[in-house]
């Protein structure tokens, strides 16, 4: 049977709004899931134009949000646990101001000598006396925008996510994205003449993409919408009632609308599920199996429920991750067992990329060469057909590393698992089966794909950084969810 639903005490519509306020709240309230529907369509908004909607998106629903008098006020508790975030994203900015703004040579050659000798190598003026650390400014400040665009959409989350029904609304839309992407890309792998929705497919004709260009991209957005369904479920429904019903009561349990909700949702996993394996992504495999596997410890050790409740989540699990296999083999999973292969994994370049990319950190230690500027540096490399360019490092980490330095980094770094680990100990007193179900499922998704980025470049993908810059916050925002419980009610 269905759970009692959350309440929020805290969070009250100011009485008697005032006409713009309503506007300017509709339009983010709409705002938001128009971006999410709309960043991985145009084959994942890797191009210019995409990003650009992106961009003037956030930046006119940030505009709405200063405009409003009367603003979604937030849990105390949540704005004050926020404060080391704010304190690192703030320095993050700060950093790619400085690798951008020209600075005196002096300076420059002080701090990163590599850079300040970068312009000579290449003919820079005689008697040089302003120079910026980043080696190509206007690189590092187009991504600086994005990023800033990112920022601006999760910040728009945490400071008006306020009800339950947001919450859920936002989770929803996610998880039917989702699905859509998975049934659209397993229909095109077996068209004659594949599309990526509005664009002509060139790229992994063998494998299910949906509108991505790469199948590991596809397979990253996958990795952070499952954990947020198998969390939208376990929020949803009393999982131990069933196994306790008789025959009868269980054939009635099937007709009724929160069940029936339920099960569709668990074909809508099963189906991503199918869609990761055919994708063909190593690491979408290993993350999905990584996924289980933390839901199974998780709930173990974590959940504070009778023992009867835990075991019906862990036989949900359990079936749920059977089934997945069992159609997975069924539908033949061959060439995908074939890419863990010795011979394919010695033949990676990855490791190339990845030593690369470290060369360049030891090269520019402190402030990086600059935002967006690795694939400028990379040297090319001999293909198969030819010599072809690096463009990203195939892991994340490394990228941001070599353009940020070790100041940059680590404050983007300690930005993000700041609040990670705040949400991680407000979800650990939690006991309300919503906020558990669904915070839990948002810490998995965030924990999938930052393990995935250690083998590839998911977020440097604007659509999956737009699904990252949502997650991240939402979590937090639902774990810190509560309010003065009713008679009878768990916090």
């Amino acid at each position: 049977m269905p759970k009692r639903p959350l309440n929020n005490a805290q969070v009250i519509p100011a009485p008697g709004r005032s006409l713009k306020d309503k506007i300017c709240s509709g339009f983010i309230d709409y705002g938001i899931p128009a971006i999410l529907i709309f960043s991985p369509l145009p084959a994942a908004s890797v191009n210019e134009w995409s990003v650009l909607v992106i961009e003037l998106a956030a930046l006119l629903m940030a505009g709405a949000y200063l405009l409003m008098k009367d603003k979604p006020r937030i849990n105390e508790s949540l704005s004050r646990s926020s404060r080391w975030a704010v304190i690192f994203f703030g320095g993050f900015f700060l950093v790619l101001l400085i690798q951008i703004v020209p600075l005196p040579a002096f300076l420059v050659k002080v701090f990163s000598p590599n850079a300040y000798g970068y312009r000579w190598s290449y003919g820079g003026p005689a008697g040089l006396k302003f120079a910026s650390f980043s080696i190509i400014p206007s690189y590092s400040f187009q991504r600086g925008l994005e990023l800033l665009a990112f920022f601006l959409i999760g910040w728009l989350v945490f400071r008006t996510v306020t009800r339950r029904r947001q919450i859920f609304r936002l989770v929803t839309i996610l998880v039917g994205m989702g699905v859509f992407q998975a049934l659209y890309g397993l229909f095109e792998l077996s068209n004659e003449s594949p599309r990526l929705l509005f664009y002509r497919k060139v790229h992994n004709l063998d494998s299910v993409t949906g509108t991505f260009v790469n199948r590991n991209h596809l397979s990253g957005y996958l990795e952070m919408i499952i954990p947020l369904a198998i969390g939208l479920i376990i929020a949803r429904i009393d999982l131990s009632s069933f196994s306790r019903l008789s025959w009868r009561e269980k054939t009635l349990r099937f007709s009724e609308k929160g069940f029936s909700v339920n099960l569709l949702l668990g074909l809508g996993i099963v189906v991503m599920a199918i869609a990761i394996v055919f994708s063909k992504s190593r690491s979408g495999v290993f993350v999905l199996a990584l996924v289980f596997l933390l839901f199974f410890g998780m709930v173990s050790l974590f959940f504070e429920m009778s023992g009867p409740q835990r075991k019906g989540i862990r036989v949900f699990l359990r079936t749920l991750f059977i089934v997945i296999l069992l159609l997975s083999f069924g539908l033949g999973i061959d060439a995908t067992l074939k890419r863990f292969a010795l011979d394919d994994l010695l033949h990676e370049r990855r490791p190339m990329y990845w030593a690369y990319a470290l060369h360049t950190f030891s090269d520019y230690p402190l402030l990086g060469t600059g935002l967006g500027t690795f694939g400028a540096l990379a040297p090319r490399l001999e293909g198969r057909s030819g010599p072809i360019s690096i463009e990203h490092a195939h892991n994340d980490y490394l990228e941001y590393l070599s353009e940020l330095g070790v100041l940059g980094s680590a404050l983007l770094c300690g930005g993000i698992l700041s609040l990670i680990v705040i949400s991680w100990r407000a979800w650990r007193s939690r006991r309300h089966p919503e906020v558990k179900g669904l915070a839990l499922g948002g810490l998995i998704s965030l924990v999938a794909i930052l393990v995935h980025s250690l083998t590839d470049f998911n977020l440097h993908i604007p659509a999956n950084m737009v699904l990252f810059s949502v997650i991240l916050p939402l979590t937090m925002v639902t774990a810190f969810y509560r309010k003065e419980t009713a008679p009878g009610g768990r916090r």
